[in-house]
């Protein structure tokens, strides 16, 4: 046992990362600290990254799987930049990642995996263990598998089982060293592992051994406290972006007083949408994974059609395959929110890195004028609301939906505020219930909707199906102007909800010298890149859309106001396009398609540049 008495060190925030083979574990360490630290009561914000290969191989690059976190006594609203701790546990891990370490930052790796086998995959070409890669690094050189088989040689397990318990030590020593209780994770292990004692023992004994060994370390004179950040009185939870997401759609379900069905395919990264409601058959959910991306959307569309609130999920390949049965929801005039969990492209592109590229696949990727409401959350939290507001505007207004999330939301994490349901907005239909004066294509209330007159309701029956209708009846219709007529109601019908959205209002002042505009999961580095330029005097405002069809009516004032306008996203330009066309403004993009989101840093050198003309 070390003597040496450690000093505590209290800091506003921290950006850690764990690194390793896809079969380390890295992604259930890291949800476990971020689990620990939202108990804890500092705000956070994480980013997991896993290989796209399913069985990559063992050591290589391609293998490679993270976790970061940032967690902080202040607001915050990225998993941050540059890491202040980088635990490594084998030379992949360190090759893909080491270049994001701050100079001096704690370096932890785990030496077992050091081989001269994967030492070479990694593309070493000796051991970087040795020599002066390190040097400018806090470097702290554990052999941790062999400490865990040592505490554990009693159990009756496999080496295979004991060394799987290793990353339990690697969160073991992270809990030590900023100060935190190992309860949660212990109270995690006896529920997960409660059917195999052995396992829930190596794993709590790794899980002390990790945060034990931190005392004894000589090399670690200084351990850190991140203390609670200030919330809104409130009830928290740690929430994913994609079960955040299922949430808002089966409190919509609720509030409408409909079951909710949801038919799908399994497609990364959307397929947790699936599982989760799964989950809740007690709350009227009906689940249905299809043989297909096809089968899945069509039966939603069946479902809309027999008075269900009907939902479907995938990613940009799915939403190919649906393209033709979107427009079959358009034509029928059916409530249907289609959730697109975007990911990299174009065919199966990146399938668990992140992009924003699908944004003109949702707004014209159909044949036809085939117009549908756009919308997309900003955070991990925001998924509830925007997945909850996708429902009540196809509802209200009898209308497909598209909801553009991406990856790097989806998966990621943050304290979400539990509303008060009482103070959700309200949920309309358009059932109809009384056959007089009955017409199912009748649009003659100020929204535009059409009735929703449920099979099997006497007195309503009537014809539904892709070809053209008489407004009215609904019957077939080759008519030229009543083609025409249609056409325009139905992108009518998209421009009226603008009216009943709230007017965009950027973050900071309503006018100066940049305006910088981001939608989906862009928000946290573009509001953290904006604030810091505020804060160093800059004439620099956010406007964050979640709304992209329609757009906020009043956006077109908004942009004049400002001397130049920046649109930031994670393609090549799809939004700038769209306002350039709409609003005629000459606005500059910045672009990155890499599968990773944007830094702070980036966004930040890039307002300077156009500020400061630095």
């Amino acid at each position: 046992m070390s003597t040496v008495k450690k000093k505590i060190s209290e800091v506003d925030q921290a950006t850690i990362r764990f690194a390793g083979d896809s079969g380390d574990g890295m992604q259930l360490t890291g949800s476990q600290f971020s689990d620990n630290t939202a108990i804890f009561g500092n705000d956070l914000a994480t980013l997991p990254d896993f290989p796209a290969e399913i069985r990559a191989p063992k050591g290589s690059l391609a293998g490679v799987s993270s976790f970061q976190l940032q967690f902080s006594n202040k607001d915050i609203h990225t998993p941050g930049d540059d890491l202040d701790v980088l635990v490594a546990m084998n030379p992949a891990g360190l090759k893909v990642h080491l270049g994001d370490l701050k100079d001096n930052g704690m370096l932890i790796i785990n030496t077992a995996n050091f081989t001269p086998k994967n030492i070479k995959l990694a593309g070493y070409e000796e051991s970087p263990l040795d020599g002066s890669l390190l040097d400018g690094y806090q470097a702290i050189k554990v052999d941790m598998t062999k400490l865990v088989a040592t505490v554990l040689e009693k159990l009756e397990l496999s080496s295979k089982l004991k060394a799987r318990s290793t990353n339990m030590f690697a969160l073991g020593l992270l809990y030590w060293l900023y100060g935190r209780s190992l309860d949660s994770s212990v109270n995690f292990i006896q529920k997960k592992f409660a059917k195999t004692p052995d396992i829930v023992e190596a794993n709590i004994k790794a899980l002390n051994a990790g945060y034990y060994y931190g005392e004894t370390l000589e090399v670690i004179k200084t351990t850190y406290r991140v203390n609670k950040a200030k919330f809104e009185k409130g009830k928290y939870r740690n929430i994913m972006g994609n079960n955040a997401l299922a949430f808002g759609l089966l409190t919509a379900a609720q509030r409408s007083g409909l079951d909710l069905y949801y038919g799908g395919y399994p497609i990364t990264p959307a397929s947790d949408i699936l599982h989760y409601l799964a989950q809740y058959k007690n709350f009227g959910v009906k689940t249905f994974q299809a043989e297909d991306e096809i089968a899945g959307v069509v039966s939603a569309i069946g479902a809309a059609f027999a008075g269900d609130l009907a939902i479907t999920a995938t990613s940009g390949p799915g939403v190919a395959l649906k393209s033709e049965a979107l427009g079959l929801a358009v034509i029928t005039e059916l409530p249907l929110v289609l959730v697109n969990v975007q990911r990299g492209g174009p065919s199966t592109g990146l399938p668990t890195k992140t992009e924003q590229s699908d944004l003109n696949q949702a707004m014209y990727g159909r044949n036809g004028e085939a117009p549908m409401v756009v919308l997309a959350p900003a955070t991990p939290a925001d998924c509830f609301m925007m997945a909850y507001e996708a429902c009540r505007i196809a509802l209200k207004y009898m209308i497909p939906v598209i909801l553009l999330s991406d990856g790097y939301i989806a998966n990621g994490s943050e304290p979400w505020k539990i509303p008060d349901v009482n103070t959700l907005p309200e949920m309309e239909t358009r059932i109809l219930k009384k056959k007089e004066g009955f017409a199912p294509f009748n649009h003659g209330n100020p929204d535009l909707a059409r009735p929703w007159a449920l099979p099997g309701t006497p007195g309503m029956e009537h014809r539904i199906g892709g070809l053209e209708k008489w407004e009215e009846t609904g019957h077939v219709s080759y008519d030229p102007e009543n083609h025409q007529k249609m056409v325009e109601l139905r992108q009518e019908k998209v421009d009226i909800i603008a009216r009943d959205l709230a007017p965009a209002k950027p973050f900071g002042k309503e006018s100066g010298d940049l305006l910088v505009i981001g939608w989906g999961g862009t928000h946290g580095a573009l509001r953290s890149a904006v604030e810091t330029a505020q804060n160093e005097g800059m004439a620099v405002s956010h406007l964050h859309l979640r709304y992209l069809n329609p757009l906020p009516r009043n956006l077109g004032e908004i942009l004049v106001k400002f001397q130049k306008v920046m649109i930031a996203e994670l393609n090549l330009g799809q939004l700038a396009a769209i306002i350039r066309a709409k609003f005629l403004v000459d606005a500059i993009g910045l672009n990155k398609v890499q599968g990773k989101p944007f830094t702070q840093t980036e966004v930040f050198n890039k307002i300077t540049e156009l500020v400061k003309g630095a």
